[in-house]
């Protein structure tokens, strides 16, 4: 208990260790199916899927995704926003042995590229709106065959003859497929659940490619295996014991391509044997609101921005949704500040809290309890089976008592196998069994956690991942710019923003405008600078390094004035 002084301060109810099953992650949709086989596992649009039907499904598609060629150890990308589909098409891919590589569809064709050609992704399953950006692309990548998947396809029958009518060609989903494509609908038609192929799939081996970005910009595939994601999945399940196998609603507003909401969300509510009730788009606030008025959602996992954006829309405030349902929130990716953290509160009666984790523990190693105490400012408690320390920055090893800032570094059943094809990057993050997150932090005495600072520099815009080197490599490329330095600003919407100085060459003028279209061209909208200034110069260190916290303090003194 001393080494883990936590320990005391879990919820009632709350284990402080889990036995954990023997199985692949797809035998927890299986099984389910088996104690819950008439339960709701979907909502889309007011169309349900069963869990019965959910394990025919994935079974059918497992079947024709072999009956293409697809064998265990194959990289399989999923490119699809929240629908039922994504589930499918996830519990496929992993019944066969094979990996499952999600890929965020706001990418650019240049970030898509990179991770197609560094997962060797030779079949990809994708929404037919972005089936034009996808063959773009596969001339330049590994990518053999595209099956296509149309939103209409798990749409309530009226909705999706409306679909048809109204939205189908004007939204991008209406295409016709080149030769040697696919309609994921025809594949699982031909298949029979019998006709999946029983391949042996151990809990040790791979099961997913979650891409996060570099200290250098790059981006790298962290190596999941089985194992890691049940764990995760039960430690998640296990802080929730109020929790009712079979009876939660859980809000699907986070997006399934990242793992917070692929772990968080789908494999936590499918252990729970809970109904998904899938939202698309989160920033259609109407949508997110009215599917839990709706469906009575009781677990809404998301991100401040969202929760924040709940509590200042017009018709909540005016009172017109009850949001009464909602019991328990996890808010991840960002900072939760304390205001939005008691005015969502209030609204819904239910409990908001923080937690924390990263893509090489997919997804939470920590969380503060749902119903103790929640300190301002703090992730909260490590999960049960987590061993946590603060390193000394000066060693990487010296263990420091509460109180003291370090290097957050951590050991538990959910932390990666390593990153693909990176030796040296998994040798510098994984040390004697223990993740080096590379987040400053400390411990206090009674073994909460506080996030100070980011020894990477990681920005979170809204819950995304932005990494300053990838920017700054796009704005030099423009053939004005001179020299440029990218870091995370506060922003009181987002939590955090991107912003950009920059030097232009001389006899050069250049405009904001000029600087974000530029970027436009070449990185996911989140990714784009909200801020750019100019300068003549940029604060260096005596070796040439530009300097960002020096940017980014001048810019909240700036601020402050």
């Amino acid at each position: 208990m001393e080494d883990r002084p936590w320990l005391k301060c879990y919820d009632p109810g709350g284990p402080h260790t889990i036995e954990y099953p023997e199985i692949p992650l797809f035998q927890i949709l299986t099984e389910a199916a088996q104690k819950y086989p008439q339960s709701t596992c979907t909502i889309f649009k007011g169309a349900r899927i069963t869990y019965r039907e959910m394990d025919a499904l994935t079974d059918r598609l497992a079947a024709g995704l072999a009956a293409e060629g697809v064998k265990k150890g194959d990289r399989v990308g999923i490119f699809m926003p929240n629908t039922p589909q994504f589930v499918i098409a996830y519990f496929a891919i992993l019944k066969l042995g094979a990996v499952v590589v999600a890929i965020n569809p706001l990418y650019s064709h240049r970030e898509i590229e990179h991770q197609v050609n560094d997962a060797a992704i030779e079949v990809m399953l994708v929404m037919s709106n972005f089936y034009k950006t996808v063959k773009e692309v596969q001339p330049r990548t590994m990518i053999k065959k595209v099956i296509v998947t149309n939103l209409k396809e798990t749409l309530p029958p009226v909705l999706s003859f409306l679909f048809t009518l109204t939205k189908e060609k004007k939204g991008g989903f209406r295409v016709q497929l080149d030769e040697g494509d696919l309609w994921m609908q025809d594949l699982i038609a031909r298949h029979t659940p019998a006709d999946r192929p029983k391949v042996e799939v151990t809990p040790d081996d791979v099961a997913l490619f979650q891409y996060s970005g570099g200290t250098t910009g790059i981006s790298k595939g962290a190596v999941a295996t089985h194992r890691n994601l049940v764990a995760n999945s039960l430690q998640i399940r296990h802080w929730m014991p109020q929790a009712e196998d079979g009876k939660e609603i859980v809000l699907m507003a986070i997006p399934l391509f990242h793992v917070y909401g692929m772990v968080a969300g789908m494999c936590f509510a499918i252990r729970t044997a809970a109904a998904m009730v899938m939202v698309p788009n989160p920033r259609d606030l109407k949508d997110v609101l009215g599917n839990i008025q709706k469906y009575h959602a009781t677990i809404f996992p998301g991100v401040p921005t969202l929760y924040n954006a709940i509590n200042h829309h017009p018709d909540v405030i005016a009172g017109k949704y009850n949001l009464s349902s909602i019991k328990a929130c996890i808010s991840g990716s960002a900072p939760l500040l304390r205001e939005t953290k008691e005015r969502f509160e209030a609204l819904t009666g239910g409990k908001l809290v923080e937690g924390y984790g990263l893509s090489e523990a997919p997804t939470a190693t920590h969380c503060n309890p749902l119903n103790g105490y929640n300190p301002p400012g703090s992730i909260g408690l490590p999960f049960p089976d987590m061993d946590c320390r603060i390193v000394s920055l000066d060693d990487e090893v010296t263990v420091l008592p509460p109180g003291e800032v370090g290097e957050l570094v951590l050991k538990g059943p959910q932390v990666m196998k390593g990153y693909h094809n990176m030796p040296t990057e998994t040798a510098n993050t994984l040390r004697d069994g223990w993740l080096y997150t590379g987040d400053i932090a400390y411990m206090d005495e009674n073994g909460y956690f506080y996030i100070v600072d980011r020894k990477k520099e990681l920005i979170k815009p809204g819950g995304y991942q932005v990494w300053p080197r990838e920017v700054e490599e796009v704005i030099a490329a423009h053939p004005k710019v001179l020299e440029v330095g990218v870091a995370g600003v506060p922003d009181a919407y987002r939590g955090e923003t991107v912003k950009a100085w920059v030097v232009v060459k001389p006899g050069e003028t250049m405009t904001e405008e000029e600087v974000r279209e530029w970027c436009r061209e070449h990185l996911a909208r989140y990714k784009v600078p909200t801020h750019v200034e100019f300068r003549p110069e940029l604060p260096k260190t005596t070796v040439g390094k530009i300097l960002r916290r020096e940017l980014v303090r001048q810019h909240k003194e700036s601020v402050a004035a």
